[in-house]
Order: structure tokens, then C-alpha cells, then sequence
């Protein structure tokens, strides 16, 4: 009983020592620079395989022999292997995705897949990475899923190209709306005017002539430049009487001779 009463206390004490060296662990890595995807995974590898060592050693105070711990603890590992092999599919994902680096924490990624997600990264774990989305959600993804899908990761660059199309109809004025866009372009904070900025004639449709930019902007202000730029160009377009055309409908009706 005594032992018992012992083991209980070292495994609570144990508790507090192992978030203590985790901690100076994080701290440190942190101090060092290193990469906060790689920070979290190497503080839950610490973490689990201290608790590991925690276990075993009060095992062995408890008066069982090592030999029978380790044979203990090689079937379990085989029998939760097999049982798991999904976990440990997440947990060579999670180390696969730490190597090649497809994505970072605070990277802003789309999983490109059936039911795929997308949002902030938030952690990378041992097995599962959290994604935080637009709404504030929190997206828990196994890291065998993500190593295995296609990820588009939307923030890796720090500038994006940003098109916009709209359709004049054919009786305004095309060369009036390419000077609009081309003097909306240069006017915007964000846009790029030295980096391949360009207006164009994008296509004819069959009610409207299709017009269209393409300009570099900073990834950060990707859609704050968009918003602002539609808004822009519905205004200068209402204020110089270009028209944008809807789809119509032409209802033609034939009368029989004999009904008239």
C-alpha cells in the first residue's frame, strides 16, 4: 500500500516536473528561432515520451522487472501498432510535413480535395494539424490526410496577382474604360504600377465585350485591393455612362394565319 501511495505522489509529481522541462524545452526552441510548426511537434514528442519514462519507472518501483516491462511494452507497442495504423500514418505525415515544409504556422492554405478545407495554420502536432478559418472555427486535420493531399498555399509568397474582368456593352466606349481601369490601377495604394500591370480586351460575348486588368498586389491586402477596386469601378463606370449589361431575354410571339 505504501508503494502505491508512493507511486501515486511521484506520478503527480512527475505531472508537474514534465510540463516544467516541456516548457523550458519551448522556451528554448523558441529563443533558437526555430520554426513554430517544429516547436509544437518536438514539445509533443518530448511530452509523450517523458510520460513514457514516467510510467516505466514507477512500473519498475512497484517491484516489476525491467525485462518484464520491456516485453510488456514491446507487445503493446505491436498490438496498438496494428490497431492504430491511421495514428501512425498521421504521425510520419506530421513528420513528413516538418521536412518538406509545404506550410508553415500563420500560413493560409487550401486543402485541395473532396470535402477539403482551408483557413489559418494554427499548430502542426504529432498527428493532427488545427486550422483556424474565416469564421473562427477550429479545423482539426489528420496530418496522413494532409501529407496525402493536394495543399495550395495561398500566403507562401508575398505578392499575389490579382485579375479582374468585367463586361462593357458594345455601344460604350472601349478605349474610355481602358483609360478608367488603367488610372484606377495607379491611383490604388496597393497595386504595383513597375511589375507587369496591364489592361486588356479579355473576349467578345455574345452581349457584352468582356474587359479585364491583371496587377500585382501585396498577399496581404489581396482582398481588401479587390473589394475596393470593384466598388471603384462600378462608380467611375456610373459616373462616365458606361454601361455593364445583364442577361435578356427576347420573348418573340407567332401567330397561326387561321387564328387571326
Amino acid at each position: 500500500c505504501i508503494k502505491v501511495v508512493l507511486s501515486i505522489i511521484v506520478f503527480f509529481v512527475g505531472r508537474r516536473i514534465i510540463s516544467w522541462i516541456v516548457n523550458i524545452m519551448r522556451k528554448s526552441l523558441e529563443r533558437a528561432n526555430i520554426d513554430a510548426g517544429v516547436v509544437q511537434f518536438i514539445s509533443s514528442a518530448g511530452k509523450a515520451v517523458l510520460y513514457m519514462l514516467l510510467i516505466f519507472n514507477i512500473a519498475i518501483s512497484l517491484g516489476v522487472k525491467e525485462s518484464s516491462v520491456a516485453a510488456l511494452l514491446g507487445t503493446a507497442g505491436v498490438t496498438v501498432g496494428l490497431a492504430l495504423q491511421g495514428g501512425l500514418a498521421n504521425l510520419a505525415g506530421g513528420v513528413l510535413l516538418l521536412i518538406f515544409k509545404p506550410f508553415v504556422v500563420g500560413d493560409y492554405i487550401i486543402q485541395d480535395q473532396t470535402n477539403g478545407c482551408e483557413g489559418t495554420v494554427a499548430k502542426i502536432e504529432i498527428c493532427y494539424t488545427t486550422l483556424l478559418s474565416i469564421d473562427n472555427k477550429n479545423v482539426v486535420i489528420p496530418n496522413g490526410t494532409l501529407s496525402n493531399s493536394i495543399i495550395t498555399n495561398v500566403t507562401a509568397r508575398d505578392q499575389r496577382k490579382l485579375e479582374i474582368k468585367v463586361g462593357i456593352s458594345y455601344q460604350s466606349d472601349m478605349h474610355k474604360v481602358k483609360e478608367i481601369l488603367e488610372r484606377l490601377l495607379k491611383e490604388d495604394p496597393d497595386t504595383k504600377e513597375d511589375e507587369g500591370m496591364v489592361v486588356f480586351v479579355d473576349s467578345l460575348g455574345d452581349s457584352s465585350v468582356i474587359m479585364g486588368f491583371r496587377v500585382w498586389v501585396p498577399t496581404d491586402s489581396y482582398w481588401p485591393a479587390r473589394w475596393r477596386l470593384n466598388e471603384r469601378i462600378k462608380e467611375e463606370f456610373d459616373a462616365n455612362g458606361i454601361e455593364i449589361p445583364f442577361n435578356q431575354l427576347d420573348v418573340h410571339v407567332y401567330q397561326k394565319e387561321n387564328e387571326r
